[in-house]
């Protein structure tokens, strides 16, 4: 990462991500962390799954990065700056570099479940 301004950029894309949620943000010379654990801060990732169509992708990165109570996913960082989920396979698929995000639950079969489910009925 970049000055100050690239880092602001970074963060105002992760906190898109995470909607309108409560988070804390963590900075480092060369990283910049924003957690939550705010139940709403994973709704946006969820309708976004579903209305991009993108449900099963998701849920093959979900479990393929799993380790152990947590799962790890890369995010195009331009797309997340306006607001948009847009997955990644690989670092090359972001331009700019990925967003890392990752998910921890005690649940986390539950919670890869609900982010990639497809309605029943």
């Amino acid at each position: 990462m970049a000055p100050s301004e690239e880092s602001e950029n970074v963060q105002r894309a992760v906190e898109n991500v995470l909607g309108n949620c409560v988070h804390r943000v963590e900075r480092s010379p060369s990283t910049i962390r924003v957690a939550s654990e705010d139940p709403r801060s994973l709704d946006l990732v969820h309708d976004q799954l579903r209305d991009r169509r993108v449900r099963a992708t998701a849920r093959r990165l979900l479990l393929a990065n799993r380790e152990g109570k947590s799962t790890t996913v890369m995010l195009n960082r331009q797309a997340a700056f306006v607001g948009v989920i847009v997955l990644c396979g690989g670092e090359s698929e972001s331009p700019l570099g990925p967003l890392y995000m990752t998910v921890a639950s005690e649940e986390l079969d539950s919670l890869i479940e609900w982010l990639t489910a497809y309605p029943s009925g």
